[in-house]
């Protein structure tokens, strides 16, 4: 996909951390241990731009949804900030907060758990139109029809509750709830990996079309690699709590610098006879967010992991071919 005209970000995330304290057992606290924590992000730097799809890669674990559910206000940075529009949102308050709430929605990855089983999809979202007073009452019951058609849903869908639909349809009320604010951000939280494959590309195409239709700007979580290129005009790739690697998304899959993303992409499924028996997966585990590696958090299985590496921490920095990277030696 080209990528839209640079501009002044509408999200952008400066150097953000998110810790999760580790509850202790009362013989830790007895011996005075100190707390541990789970390093879910750490020293996170992206930025969006208006009507852009940012896809967001990275094994699991890794701190994808972490970021997308930071990126909403549903988790606090411990450190650093993320800006909308320019406003550090931690300190939004009253108005601004509904305001900011409003105007970025997320969409969850479980289409069955994240739809209230005692509601019809008409009291929906007429309840989420009423909370954020986004029209008059009586203009209320057409905008839900119009929201149906927009996410191809029947009319009748309108008087029925989410045991009566397909995981597929459930997805599709779920995007018409978070449509339904009329924001201009999208988080998509694996949006489509608790659905099959058949019905994957209807939700991901309806996705692409309300972006050209309501220029909405996207931030598309996902681990399938494939699906990520079809969608995004930039990716960024993530490694436990860590951007390594960010750009336009043909550049970053023609020719990615950082060793992760090369094994990510080797060891993604290809349909190409002449590739089998090639595609080789990373080795060794995903080190654990409680005690991640110092320097680089890649070297415990990076092949080319030096000294360096081991002690110093890379920084994100742009090369000639316009991707960011994260490593000594890209």
């Amino acid at each position: 996909m080209s990528n839209p005209s640079r501009e002044i970000p509408i999200i952008s995330v400066e150097d953000a951390m998110v810790h999760f304290p580790v509850k202790q057992s009362l013989s830790q606290y007895i011996k005075g241990e100190p707390k541990k924590f789970i390093q879910a992000l750490n020293g996170v730097r992206l930025e969006i731009t208006r009507g852009e799809t940012l896809g967001i890669v990275g094994e699991s674990g890794c701190g994808k949804s972490t970021l997308a559910r930071t990126l909403v206000g549903l988790e606090t940075a411990t450190d650093g900030r993320v800006r909308f529009k320019g406003q550090d949102i931690a300190e939004l308050r009253g108005h601004q907060r509904r305001s900011f709430n409003r105007q970025v929605q997320m969409i969850f990855q479980d289409p069955y758990g994240s739809l209230n089983p005692r509601m019809t999809v008409g009291q929906m979202l007429k309840e989420a139109l009423s909370v954020h007073h986004v029209l008059p009452k009586k203009g209320i019951p057409a905008r839900i029809r119009e929201l149906m058609t927009l996410v191809r849903l029947p009319a009748d869908a309108i008087d029925k509750y989410p045991h009566e639909f397909s995981g597929g349809q459930r997805q599709r009320i779920g995007i018409s709830r978070a449509l339904a604010v009329e924001p201009e951000v999208l988080v998509a939280d694996e949006l489509v990996s608790a659905l099959d494959v058949s019905v994957q590309a209807q939700v991901v195409n309806l996705l692409l079309d309300l972006q050209q239709k309501l220029s909405l700007t996207v931030l598309f979580v996902a681990h399938d690699l494939r699906l990520v290129r079809h969608i995004s005009h930039r990716v960024a790739v993530m490694y436990l709590g860590e951007v390594v690697e960010v750009g336009n998304t043909e550049t970053l899959y023609e020719t990615p610098l950082h060793p992760y993303t090369q094994a990510l992409l080797r060891a993604a499924p290809t349909l190409d006879p002449a590739d089998r028996g090639k595609n080789v997966s990373l080795t060794g585990e995903l080190p654990s967010p409680l005690a991640p590696p110092s320097g680089c958090r890649f070297h415990t299985r990076c092949p080319k992991a030096t000294d360096l590496c081991r002690v110093e921490r890379p920084i994100l920095a742009v090369k000639s071919s316009g991707l960011k990277v994260a490593c000594h030696w890209a």
